[in-house]
């Protein structure tokens, strides 16, 4: 007969381990379930995952956790989308909104209009269609707030452009994990300082025990990994082996740095490409994050840390950390009695600020799937399948940026534009070179307007649009998209400053 789990170890604290911790802790009220976290004082976290996407607001709410103090206690800003710079010739800058690019039109997806204006205007030879000054972040209302600077909150009121875009933040991880300690005490997860000095296995490989190295032996039926690179439990313990990716994704080491602010936060993250990488830019509020991933074939580390160095813009008040990293993933997240989740489980690089969300949704599968201690292998496996597909998913997107990228002349950009990409991939653009389809999967992480985005900006344009359009005249095409912008704009300009904003509503106390 089988029983349920009564004990749950996590090893590993960090962003990982106490974000795990929390929705554990919370799943465990009313139920004869322990959750212990075992991390040790002496042993550095990552810590530098200080941008996210939107889907940690409802993260943060789930597991009970205020806004308001939350965004005080890890001095956060909040974050619209990404700017890209220097990625495209097509776009020297662009940028990546958290919300949806119009609205349909006679139930036709609203880029097929724009492919319409943009093959139009490529028959034009490069002129505009007359009467019409076509961008596409005009018809985003996270793009316009960005552009002004301000800030505002969603809320339910369609048509009003507030009710369709979400937000993320920008906050110091290491003051977050904090938060999600003192958060999980309270709701009696129990806490054990110490490092591990070995992890010991049932004769069917299970784990039975982890023996600590003041000589206590903690036992339990379920265990999750968040110890990070070092993979202690799911790798080193259990040899669950590991896919290797860099031959798509080159960037494989990532300095960091903070700086002083030098003016108000921007609502977005910066991401400027450079000769053999690029350099990230994550505004706080008390401070800058900053840091330049890029290939080690390409590039040492002492031209990276110049580089980095003379493209700050305030005074360094931290010294530069190295991470080096191999792309990919293991390849199962959840191994008998052992769930892996953040590093541990693989890694791809920050471009798309994915790690975070991707903590939350193992632990969201994990909690779906919560086993007995019988371990059912079909759900193990289903578990293993749905990850493994959201990772591909998020894989492609990511080597998307690359391949199509075309700011910067050098070897590195070179060899990215002529690599060949996973058929996945490869399908996706074709279906869209054609007509102007955009495809997504089971488990994507970006939606239709995240595709659009990189398509567009990278001057990808399809042979032809979707021929429902053609059942609008032109003139009124070109009225309709008027209106949109009209109604994103004024509404953008009614919102105040994202410093504002902080000010009002969520200023924290300077540290």
């Amino acid at each position: 007969m089988t029983k349920p789990i009564t004990q749950v170890i996590i090893v590993g604290g960090g962003t990982a381990g106490w974000m795990s911790a929390a929705s554990l802790g919370r799943y465990a009220q009313g139920k004869n379930l322990t959750i212990t976290v075992i991390e040790s004082s002496q042993l550095p976290t990552v810590g530098v995952g200080e941008a996210t996407i939107p889907n940690i607001v409802e993260f943060n709410h789930s597991i009970g956790l205020d806004e308001i103090e939350f965004i005080k206690a890890t001095q956060a800003s909040f974050k619209l989308g990404i700017k890209f710079e220097n990625w495209s010739q097509t776009s020297p800058s662009f940028f990546h909104p958290f919300s949806d690019y119009g609205l349909p039109i006679n139930k036709v997806d609203f880029h097929q209009y724009v492919n319409r204006l943009a093959i139009e205007n490529h028959k034009l030879e490069g002129h505009k269609l007359e009467g019409h000054n076509f961008k596409l972040e005009d018809y985003s209302f996270s793009s316009v707030l960005a552009q002004q600077g301000n800030f505002a909150q969603p809320h339910p009121n369609p048509p009003s452009p507030l009710a369709d875009y979400s937000y993320a933040y920008h906050f110091d991880a290491g003051l977050y994990a904090e938060l999600l300690k003192s958060h999980s005490l309270k709701m009696g997860v129990e806490h054990v300082d110490a490092t591990i000095d070995q992890v010991n296995l049932h004769q069917n490989g299970f784990i039975k025990s982890v023996s600590l190295h003041d000589g206590r032996v903690l036992e339990a039926e379920l265990f999750i990994d968040c110890s990070g690179f070092k993979a202690l439990l799911i790798e080193q313990a259990m040899k669950t082996g590991f896919d290797d990716w860099s031959e798509w994704l080159l960037c494989d080491t990532a300095l960091a740095v903070q700086t002083k602010s030098t003016s108000s936060p921007n609502p977005y993250t910066r991401s400027i490409a450079h000769n053999s990488g690029w350099q990230w830019h994550i505004p706080l509020q008390h401070r800058t994050g900053n840091g330049y991933i890029f290939s080690s074939q390409f590039e040492n580390k002492a031209s990276a840390e110049q580089n980095l160095l003379t493209s700050l813009t305030g005074e360094p008040i931290s010294q530069i950390r190295q991470f080096s990293f191999t792309p990919g993933r293991r390849k199962q997240i959840w191994n008998k009695n052992c769930f892996a989740v953040g590093l541990s489980s693989g890694f791809l690089e920050p471009i798309e600020s994915t790690s975070i969300s991707l903590i939350q949704s193992a632990i969201a599968k994990l909690l779906s799937f919560f086993p007995d201690t019988s371990f059912n292998e079909h759900d193990i496996n289903e578990v293993n399948r749905l990850h493994n597909s959201e990772l591909e998913h998020v894989r492609d997107f990511i080597i998307l940026h690359y391949k199509l990228a075309s700011g910067i002349d050098s070897p590195f950009w070179q060899y990215c534009q002529e690599m060949t990409v996973p058929e996945t991939l490869s399908h996706k653009i074709d279906v869209y070179r054609s007509q102007g389809h955009i495809i997504l999967r089971e488990n994507e992480s970006f939606e239709a307007a995240s595709w659009l985005t990189m398509y567009h900006a990278f001057g990808v344009l399809p042979n032809r649009y979707d021929p429902r359009v053609d059942a609008i005249p032109l003139e009124t095409v070109k009225q309709n998209l008027a209106q949109m912008k009209h109604s994103i704009i004024n509404a953008a300009s009614q919102s105040v400053s994202h410093q504002t904003f902080i000010d009002r509503h969520c200023k924290a106390v300077s540290q």
